[in-house]
């Protein structure tokens, strides 16, 4: 059956950001009958801003509610009357989180639990949180954080008891042209003929806004409950992105920056046991669940990974090229701050 959100009630944690503008811009073009559309953040600048765009007048649906998923008060306060929560405030810069361990963990740790307690004690129906290539073998504390909060979720499905309730996470690489992203530090250093390269060998996972969107679409739909979605998409060498944002620029090579790793990982080799091929996606599938796996793979037409499977962006075996990665940015990425 095709998902519906029309009448539904969703709120969106971090909807300021890049992801969450998107999905609601996508939730209102796709469910013009949505009944609430709730925007979660600490930013109010972001909220002004964002309302310019998204007016009461044209979306009367939408709501600017302005809390941080640390305040377990305000966020319940906030899901009174919600069906959906898609959780995609975090946290995320990684020097920062070697810097401010604990800011880090309150927000992506403890604000994971508030936004778990929350929905247990209102009637919300589906919780899809937002994670990162970065908690797969974590290296750094951001990736640790991020772990810990999949974990939290996907627990939450065997304490939630007889409520219609179920968390599920999607996890995916870098985000084309998000904020502190290398895409747009590249266009604005293209303007002094330097683009600095952390290491030659280095790789990364690449995936549009859109095909997140549509990842937490399909999470919103298909969740049993307690699956760590996981997209086939492509990866990137960062040497590749420099020649296709400024090959005349000079290319030094400058190091990694603490808790960096070469390549990043989505499903690691002990991941394997649990993962299955949807086709589309990957999906990891929790250790303990009220459902019969044999089940999910009928259902699904899924097949189980060989024992030893690893999904890394160094091993990938999807690559873009760089006319590939030269022409996404020119459909994907806003260039009207970024001039040559």
């Amino acid at each position: 059956m095709a998902l519906d959100l029309n009448g539904k009630r969703i709120l969106v944690t971090g909807g300021t950001g890049s992801f969450g503008k998107a999905f609601i811009a996508n939730t209102f073009r796709r469910f013009p009958q949505v009944k609430r559309v709730v925007v979660y953040s600490r930013d109010e600048l972001k909220q002004f801003q964002m309302s310019q765009k998204f007016t009461t007048s044209d979306y009367p649906a939408i709501r600017y509610f302005i809390g941080d998923v640390r305040d377990h008060g305000r966020f319940k306060r906030a899901c009174e009357g919600i069906d959906i929560i898609i959780h995609a405030a975090a946290l995320k810069q990684v020097p920062a989180a070697e810097y401010n361990p604990m800011e880090f963990v309150k927000t992506n740790i403890i604000g994971a639990e508030n936004i778990i307690n929350a929905a247990m004690d209102t009637e919300v129906k589906n919780v899809v949180a937002l994670s990162t290539d970065k908690a797969a073998a974590p290296i750094n504390l951001y990736g640790a954080t991020k772990l810990c909060s999949d974990k939290l979720f996907v627990a939450a499905n065997n304490m939630k008891g007889f409520r219609d309730l179920k968390f599920s996470v999607v996890r995916y690489g870098n985000v084309m042209g998000s904020r502190g992203s290398v895409i747009p530090f590249f266009l604005e250093k293209r303007k002094s003929g330097l683009l600095p390269i952390t290491d030659p060998d280095m790789t990364r996972f690449n995936i549009s806004l859109q095909e997140g969107v549509d990842l937490v679409f399909y999470a919103i739909d298909s969740a049993w409950g307690g699956e760590i979605f996981v997209p086939k998409i492509p990866s990137y060498r960062i040497t590749d992105v420099a020649k296709a944002i400024g090959p005349d620029c000079e290319h030094p090579i400058v190091g990694i920056r603490p808790g960096e790793k070469i390549h990043e990982e989505m499903i690691t080799e002990s991941d394997s046991f649990n993962t299955v091929d949807l086709g589309r996606y990957y999906a990891i599938l929790p250790n303990s669940s009220p459902w019969k796996e044999a089940d999910y793979l009928s259902h699904f037409n899924a097949k189980k990974v060989e024992p030893g499977f690893k999904y890394n962006s160094g091993t990938n075996t999807q690559w873009l090229s760089v006319d590939e990665i030269r022409d996404l940015i020119s459909k994907h990425v806003d260039l009207s701050f970024n001039h040559a």
